[in-house]
């Protein structure tokens, strides 16, 4: 019995200084598992917001072809706008050159009175083509400046995210 007591008051003793190591232990260990949790909320953090910017930019970038694209239907229309007043400019030139070299060859009195008219009809008819003319000159040349600077956002919108994509590449590695 005595020796029993001694034995157990021996591994008492003994196991004291092992109780005394667990505790830093278990401390360390709890240390480490929280500034790992930080870190693991730090890069949740960042994550969450590099794809809400993404998301924004994406958005931005979807508005901005849209606008390049509205930008180009008015470039389109003006160019069309021009030809046909260009085309009718044409026309008339041409009736009034017509109807010129008509009173020119033969003046007969009952064709030359119809033809005077047509030439005054062509000639007022030229002016109105003319102003729509230069009207829709001014418009595409304003429709062009417009999709180019349109183009210009786009382009930089492209190359943020480009930068964007390369910085996250970084941040992955």
């Amino acid at each position: 019995m005595y020796r029993s007591c001694f034995l157990l008051l021996g591994l008492l003793v003994l196991s004291i200084p092992a109780f005394a190591q667990s505790a830093p232990s278990d401390s360390q260990t709890l240390q480490a598992l929280l500034s790992e949790i930080r870190q693991l909320r730090k890069d949740l953090q960042t994550t969450t917001v590099a794809a809400q910017r993404v998301q924004i930019l994406m958005y931005r970038l979807q508005m901005q072809h849209a606008a390049v694209a509205r930008a180009q239907q008015r470039v389109d229309e003006a160019r069309s706008r021009l030809a046909e007043a260009q085309a009718g400019v044409r026309h008339f030139t041409a009736e009034i050159e017509r109807a010129e070299a008509a009173l020119n060859d033969g003046p007969n009195s009952i064709d030359s009175k119809q033809v005077e008219g047509m030439l005054a009809a062509a000639k007022r008819e030229l002016e109105p083509q003319k102003i729509a003319q230069q009207e829709w000159e001014t418009k595409e040349a304003e429709a062009v400046q417009n999709l180019r600077s349109e183009e210009a956002k786009l382009a930089g919108l492209e190359e943020q995210f480009d930068r964007l994509d390369r910085e996250l590449e970084k941040s992955s590695h």
